[in-house]
C-alpha cells in the first residue's frame, strides 16, 4: 500500500487555478463577539458554507473530475459519502453531461440525499457498516464505474489544499488553523498549502468526542478503528487508513477533540450571531477554537467546512440550546 506525501506547492497552485471558474474564492470574515457593535479580530471564519453544494468538496472533486479523461467521464463516476462529496460529486457530473452515483449510509442527512437527487445523480443507500466495508474491501475494484475516494485521492486532498493558499492570502499572520477531521483529506490538503508556505502555522485537528479516530490513532502510535455515535454525520469515519495515517501524524500540531454540547453551542452562536447555518462537522473547529485560551491559539482560522443540516435537526438545537444561552 502506497503512502501518501504532500503535494508541493506547485501541485496546489496548479490545482486552484484549474479550479478557479467553478469554486466560490470564500470569505475569511471575523466572528462576532459577545460585545454589541464589536467583532473578534484573533478568530476568523473560513466560510466553506457558501460554496455551490453547500461544502469545500466541490474543491477536491472538481479537480479530480477536470483532470480524467472523456472515456473515463463517460464511464459514470462514483464515490463513497455521507452527503458532501455525493453533492460535490453529482455537481461535477452534472457540469460534464455525465452520470453519478454515491454509495451513502441510509442514516445521511434528509437534505444531503435529496439534493444528490436535485444534481441529477443517484444516491445508492446502505447500512452505514456496508458503507465502511466497502471502502476497506475495495468494493469499487469489481464495478464499472470510475470511482474517486473521498479521502485518498491526492488530487482530491491537493483540491482541498486550495483552502490553505488562501487563508495565508488573506491572513499572512495566523497563528494557528482548525480543521474537522473525517477521513483526513480536507487536512491533509489544508496543511500541505500552510506548511509550505509558513512552516510555523500550527494546524489543530478537530474531532468529535463521539468519533475519535484520529486522536485514537495518534494515541496508539498506528491507525485503529474507534465507535462512532455523533451529530456531526460529515466526520463521522470510524477510522484513518494506512495511507493518510503517516501524513497526518507529520502535518497535525494536535487532535482536539469537542462534545457534542460544544458543537451545538456552537451552531447556534454561528446562527444567531454570524447568520450562518452550519452542520456539526463544520462548527467543530469554532468549538475548539473557542475552547483554547485565547493567549495559546493567537490569531486562529476555523475552517467553517460545512452547511448541509436538516432542518429539524437545526430547529432542535437553536430550540434546546439557544434559549438558554447568551451569545
Amino acid at each position: 500500500m502506497e503512502r501518501l506525501t504532500r503535494p508541493s506547492l506547485q501541485e496546489l497552485r496548479d490545482a486552484a487555478e484549474r479550479i478557479r471558474d467553478v469554486v466560490v474564492r470564500t470569505p475569511l470574515v471575523p466572528l462576532h463577539c459577545h460585545q454589541p457593535f464589536q467583532r473578534s479580530g484573533d478568530v476568523l471564519l473560513k466560510i466553506e458554507i457558501h460554496q455551490t453544494t453547500g461544502s469545500f468538496k466541490l474543491r477536491g472533486i472538481f479537480n479530480v473530475v477536470s483532470q480524467l479523461t472523456e472515456r473515463e467521464r463517460q464511464r459514470g463516476l462514483s464515490t463513497v459519502s455521507a452527503g458532501n462529496t455525493a453533492q460535490a460529486l453529482a455537481w461535477a457530473a452534472r457540469y460534464y453531461g455525465v452520470s453519478a452515483r454515491s454509495l451513502m449510509p441510509d442514516t445521511a442527512p434528509r437534505t444531503k440525499i435529496e439534493a444528490v437527487r436535485a444534481y441529477g445523480a443517484t444516491p445508492v443507500l446502505v447500512p452505514r457498516e456496508k458503507v465502511f466495508r466497502y471502502l476497506r474491501e475495495r468494493g469499487w475494484e469489481s464495478e464499472p464505474y470510475t470511482f474517486i475516494h473521498p479521502w485518498t485521492n491526492r488530487a482530491v486532498m491537493t483540491g482541498h489544499g486550495s483552502i490553505g493558499l488562501e487563508i495565508l492570502d488573506d491572513c499572512p499572520d495566523v497563528d494557528r488553523v482548525f480543521v474537522s477531521v473525517g477521513g483526513g483529506g480536507l487536512i491533509a490538503g489544508v496543511a500541505s498549502a500552510l506548511k509550505a508556505l509558513k512552516s510555523s502555522v500550527k494546524v489543530m485537528a478537530v474531532e468529535p468526542q463521539g468519533c475519535p479516530s484520529l486522536h485514537a490513532s495518534f494515541q496508539a502510535g498506528r491507525p485503529v478503528s474507534v465507535d462512532c455515535n455523533t451529530i456531526c454525520d460529515g466526520v463521522a469515519v470510524p477510522y484513518i487508513t494506512q495511507e493518510m495515517y503517516p501524513l497526518l501524524r507529520e502535518l497535525v500540531e494536535e487532535v482536539v477533540l469537542v462534545s457534542e454540547e460544544d458543537v451545538k453551542r456552537a451552531i447556534c452562536r454561528l446562527a444567531l450571531r454570524d447568520k450562518l447555518v452550519v452542520e456539526g462537522a463544520g462548527a467543530l473547529p469554532l468549538a475548539a477554537a473557542l475552547a483554547m485560551p485565547r493567549e495559546k491559539r493567537g490569531k486562529c482560522v476555523a475552517v467553517i467546512s460545512g452547511g448541509n443540516i436538516d432542518g429539524d435537526k437545526l430547529a432542535g438545537i437553536l430550540g434546546e440550546w439557544c434559549a438558554s444561552e447568551i451569545y
